[in-house]
Order: C-alpha cells, then sequence, then structure tokens
C-alpha cells in the first residue's frame, strides 16, 4: 500500500492553488483588454442577433476609453490606441443618458454625416442607402409578440459596401419619416437592424449621438445562444440544453 507524505500532498495543494490563481489572472486580463462577453437581451438587432446570444466584443478594436478599460482612472478621458469604427460595424456602448447602461447597435452614420429617413429607407448625406427586397423573415416576432411572425426583410448596403439585413415590422413606422441628423465631430450615429422595434440614435431624447468615447468595442463572435430567454430560461440551465441551445449560432461571426 502506497502512502503519501504531507509534504507532497502539501506541495501538490500548492501547485494546484497557483495554476487556479495564474487562471484567473490570465482571464483577467483578457477580459480588460481583450475580450469581454456580453449578451442579448432585446430584439433590437434581429434578425443579425437574437435575445438569447452571447457574444465577445473586442475590446481593442477602437483603443481603451474609460468605458472599455475599466482600471483607468476616474479623471481619465479619451481614447489611447484610437482607431476609428468604421461604417456597418456593430458595437457596445455605453448609454449617452446613462453611462452604466450597456447597448448594442450598427454604426450607421460618422462624424459629420447628414442622416435621414424617408418612408422607411435610410439616407446617407442625401443619397438613399441601396437596399434589396428579400424573402420575409419567419421565425421569433422581432415586433413584440411572442408568437411565430412573418415580416418584411431587407439587404441593406452602406456606401462602403458593408451589407446587412434589417426587419420592417409596419410600413410607416414611427421613425420611418425623420429630421435629418447631422452628426458632431467625435460622435457616432448607431441604428438598429430591427428598425421598428429599436431606440437608436434616430430618438435623441434616449439615445441621440454617441461619443466615440462611449463605444466599448465591436462584437466579433456568438458563442452561445438560448432561446426563451424571456420565458426564464437561461444559460446555465445546462440540463435544457438539448431543447434551448440555438446550436447553429454557435461560433457565427457578426457581419
Amino acid at each position: 500500500m502506497s502512502v503519501t507524505s504531507p509534504t507532497k500532498a502539501e506541495s501538490g495543494l500548492g501547485e494546484t492553488i497557483r495554476v487556479v490563481i495564474h487562471a484567473l489572472i490570465i482571464a483577467l486580463v483578457i477580459r480588460t483588454f481583450l475580450f469581454q462577453p456580453f449578451n442579448i437581451p432585446s430584439g433590437s438587432m434581429k434578425a443579425t442577433l437574437l435575445v438569447g446570444d452571447y457574444l465577445f466584443v473586442s475590446k481593442y478594436s477602437y483603443g481603451y476609453s474609460h468605458y472599455s478599460f475599466p482600471l483607468s482612472p476616474p479623471v481619465f478621458s479619451g481614447r489611447i490606441f484610437a482607431s476609428k469604427p468604421n461604417r456597418g460595424d456593430v458595437v457596445v456602448f455605453r448609454l449617452p443618458k446613462d453611462d452604466s447602461v450597456d447597448y448594442i447597435k450598427r454604426v450607421i452614420g460618422l462624424p459629420g454625416d447628414r442622416i435621414q429617413m424617408k418612408d422607411g429607407l435610410l439616407y446617407i448625406n442625401d443619397k438613399p442607402v441601396k437596399r434589396e427586397r428579400l424573402s420575409d423573415y419567419i421565425g421569433e416576432d422581432p415586433c413584440g409578440s411572442e408568437a411565430t411572425a412573418r415580416v418584411k426583410r431587407w439587404k441593406e448596403t452602406l456606401p462602403n459596401g458593408v451589407s446587412y439585413e434589417t426587419l420592417d415590422c409596419v410600413d410607416n413606422g414611427f421613425y420611418d419619416n425623420t429630421n435629418v441628423y447631422t452628426v458632431p465631430p467625435d460622435h457616432y450615429f448607431m441604428m438598429g437592424d430591427n428598425r421598428d422595434n429599436s431606440t437608436d440614435s434616430r430618438v435623441l431624447s434616449a439615445v441621440g449621438y454617441v461619443p466615440f468615447e462611449n463605444i466599448v468595442g465591436r462584437a466579433q463572435m456568438i458563442f452561445f445562444s438560448v432561446t426563451g430567454t424571456d420565458d426564464g430560461e437561461h444559460a446555465w440551465m445546462f440540463w435544457r440544453w438539448p431543447w434551448t441551445v440555438r446550436w447553429n449560432r454557435l461560433f457565427h461571426i457578426v457581419r
């Protein structure tokens, strides 16, 4: 019969503790400087992002600000290693009206741009954005009900060639016709892909223009997705994964 000496047992316990500490440090560094996980709580970005999607956001994409680098001192302002967002990027940002709240939208307008909606069509600098009708979206209702729905789906292509899908719940929606928004310097105009069910920069009293400093990072990849979060389903309910996980969305690149 073999016997483990107290010295070896203590050595093994110490090694385990060191491994755990190193792993925690690595995880903290990754979360602070590289990638931060976020989950999608609302349908404003359907069908690009669904309620229950969990994704990684790259914090280094646009450099670091007080919002993307939480260990920075409270007086820190501006960005270091800054790189400007591109039109069409899907980004997480702190709400200008309440910087404790994270939002995720698509960058539509750059500093100095003029943005307007006319009859549901997006105009950038007085030019209509190319839009192509696709087959109807059929699935979890993007308009807010719990039923399966069929709504209009479009392929929108921005001036820089970035394409993505948008949903149109109703004709002549509340923000389908707007005044011209002129984006201030060092600010960005954000919109949700679910155009009739998104509180975004079109709502100046709620979101408005987003300062560059408020952008946390760029959405990169969906690493997990679970259905029914509105009905009490959660990612940690692993015993329900065979029925609730959207397996086809795992490791899906956000575009």
